[in-house]
């Protein structure tokens, strides 16, 4: 066992520090890597289980539908019994998890594996970024924060040729059993060389707010199951029903939130401009993000013609854009602020995903799918490094676990939303992805819907982020928990043994 470290005192240069970010990446990646992957294998899924298209929104809609409902408890947990150790539970869950999906006999056993493994997949995503910014010293995280989103987006992009690979090979249950061995090497790292971490005075703290949860994820599960089934059901009382219900549900969700003294989703965290305003483009740029994803590996195989490893590695340039650049991007988006890149970012991935609209039958890959990529890719670079370190600083380091899966359930509710929906609203039928000519007209109405969402993250970001968001204040280098910054300038005292986190998060930054 390495030597236990103070929070915020670890170099990211040292080996502790270079051991910490090992342990982040793996954790995360698995998650990333799993959400790629699956997609290439869904036409193999499809057919392999006799599946429509519905079953197939479903093996990704589960896995968010759980993750992002569960992903602020995860947070709060680590934050209250320990960041490691919560990691560490959600990376073995996650890999059980896996091990169901890859041994799933039909699509009902594989669609409940999959919620299975968006619950780990909750517990770790919030902990892996919550332990970089704890447990590195305070001029570190920026650098740390750029890479991991750098080595996680790789992680993210590779999967389709990974995915790829094992499907047209091994067959499409590798892609969940891939997890078992990262996790292999993950846990015993993170036991043996990253310290423990937790919220000040969490351990006086009793309860968890179970009800929110509850009614978070039912409230999604309904307009989720409206939106997959409205293709089939129409207006009938079969998607009516779960619509209503769901955003009634959900109405109930934010009135519960409000009254509990202490909530899953404390209101008062809302009240700071700047993370709201990153968090509305975080919905913006995933939301779209999801649905390319989604539907491009579909586009290649169905339209195309490509095998699953060819659709794979065509994904590749925006792999390779992000090992190169995004530990870069984030030190830049500290110098230049992050309003620039921000707002750069999400118009340069529209102009990529209008690009594709020229991916149909006899393709070239060089003259066609390549440019739109690389535009993608150059704008996922630009942007996903800076958003990150803003939501991250908009808050002080006691909530990193709270701001992490808040940013994470919005990135991936907006994903649910976007893989739900868009096949209704770009005119997908249940059986489009047996059909190129169906799918390839529907695909060039669904990228401009993409696009323009894009567009509005990119007006969102140059009207509310601040340039000076990621400015270190006077005193940076002294451990976070020994003041708490204001990022309006105003340095507050630590806080009393009896004040609550939201007292605090209610101030203005």
């Amino acid at each position: 066992m390495s030597e236990p470290s103070a929070p915020g005192a670890v170099r990211l240069a040292s080996a502790q520090g270079r051991w910490v970010l090992l342990t982040a990446v793996l954790g995360s990646g698995m998650a990333l890597l799993d959400g790629t992957v699956v997609n290439v294998a869904l036409p193999r899924i499809g057919e392999d289980l006799n599946a429509d298209l519905a079953v197939l929104q479903w093996t990704v809609t589960a896995y968010l539908l759980t993750l992002s409902s569960l992903i602020l408890l995860g947070g709060a947990l680590g934050d209250r019994f320990g960041r490691r150790r919560v990691f560490v539970i959600g990376v073995v869950w996650f890999a059980t998890a896996s091990l169901l999906c890859g041994l799933a006999p039909h699509a009902g056993v594989l669609i409940a594996a999959r919620a299975l493994q968006g619950v780990g997949g909750a517990l770790l995503t919030p902990g892996s970024l919550a332990l970089i910014q704890a447990v590195l010293r305070p001029e570190d995280r920026a650098r740390g924060v750029g890479a991991w989103s750098g080595l996680g987006g790789v992680a993210a992009a590779v999967g389709p040729f990974i995915g790829g690979w094992l499907v047209d090979g091994a067959g499409w249950r590798w892609v969940f059993f891939l997890n078992v061995p990262l996790a292999a090497v993950c846990v015993p790292v993170a036991l043996r060389h990253v310290p423990e971490t937790r919220e000040r005075g969490a351990r006086g703290r009793r309860g968890f707010d179970v009800l929110g949860a509850v009614l978070g994820a039912l409230a999604l599960a309904g307009v989720t199951y409206a939106l997959i089934a409205a293709p089939n059901g129409g207006a009938g009382s079969g998607v009516l029903v779960p619509a209503v219900a769901g955003v009634l549900l959900g109405v109930l969700f934010v009135q519960v939130e409000r009254r509990r003294a202490d909530p899953m989703l404390p209101p008062a965290i809302f009240r700071i401009r700047q993370f709201s305003a990153i968090n509305a483009v975080t919905v913006c740029v995933y939301a779209a993000f999801s649905g390319f994803f989604f539907l491009s590996v579909l586009q290649l195989q169905v339209v195309v013609g490509y095998s699953a490893l060819q659709a794979g590695t065509a994904l590749l340039p925006t792999t390779v854009l992000m090992l190169l650049l995004s530990a870069r991007s984030g030190e830049l988006g500290q110098r230049t602020g992050p309003r620039l890149p921000l707002t750069v970012g999400p118009l340069l991935c529209a102009a990529g995903l209008l690009l594709m609209m020229r991916v149909g039958r006899g393709a070239s890959y060089f003259t066609d799918v390549l440019p739109a990529l690389v535009v993608l890719g150059a704008g996922m670079v630009t942007l996903v490094a800076p958003l990150t370190a803003t939501v991250l600083a908009s808050v002080d380091v006691d909530r990193a676990g709270l701001a992490s899966g808040i940013n994470n359930a919005a990135a991936r509710a907006a994903g649910l939303m976007a893989v739900a929906a868009l096949p209704l609203l770009a005119g997908f039928g249940p059986e489009a992805y047996r059909s190129p000519d169906a799918f390839a007209a529907a695909f060039l109405r669904a990228m401009p819907l993409c696009a323009g969402v894009l567009v509005v993250g990119a007006l969102i970001a140059w009207l509310t982020v601040r340039s000076d968001a990621l400015r270190p204040e006077p005193g940076a280098e002294e451990p976070c928990h020994a003041k708490t910054t204001y990022h309006c300038g105003v340095t507050a005292p630590p806080l009393d043994p009896g004040e609550t986190r939201e007292d605090n998060a209610s101030h203005e930054r």
